[in-house]
């Protein structure tokens, strides 16, 4: 099972627990998020969201994320799922999941690869709302979650 999984399709997170945690009996806690295409943006009814990555760049980024939370946190295992192409409102867009044998553990490497994802991920993402589409800025606040964790990424402007 990769542990890296950029794709159209959605996924089921009950499978993606199942799966990861299957084959390992040092499983003490599995910690998942899910994030949705939020219906509102800056103040804006969002109806869908386009995203789109560099092939094998992107793969490669969040596999040295997941090493990275490896060599951090003491846990077990770790999947991301990212998906791309044109989302609607409400769509799951990400997964990612984490075992490890304590939930503490579990927990801050699940939020270090979300804070990791949404600052250095090579992915674009163009909101459509009622005004047209624009892609989306980062943000001085995800800049500031990476930044918690020792990391500087100064992607906002």
């Amino acid at each position: 099972m990769p542990r890296v999984c950029i794709q159209s399709e959605d996924f089921d997170l009950g499978a993606e627990t199942a799966a990861l945690r299957r084959e390992d009996g040092g499983v003490g806690a599995v910690v998942a998020f899910v994030g949705t295409v939020r219906e509102h943006s800056g103040g804006q009814a969002v109806s869908r969201m386009e995203l789109e990555h560099y092939p094998g760049m992107t793969e490669a980024a969040i596999e040295a994320m997941v090493d990275e939370a490896q060599a951090r946190f003491d846990i077990r295992a770790a999947r991301v799922i990212h998906r791309i192409g044109v989302l609607e409102a409400r769509e799951q867009i990400v997964l990612v999941l984490v075992t490890s044998a304590h939930r503490g553990q579990a927990f801050q490497a699940c939020e270090f690869l979300m804070d990791y994802l949404k600052t250095q991920a090579p992915f674009w993402k163009k909101e459509h709302t009622p005004d047209g589409a624009h892609w989306v800025d980062a943000r001085v606040a995800d800049d500031e979650a990476l930044a918690r964790w020792g990391i500087a990424a100064g992607n906002a402007a």
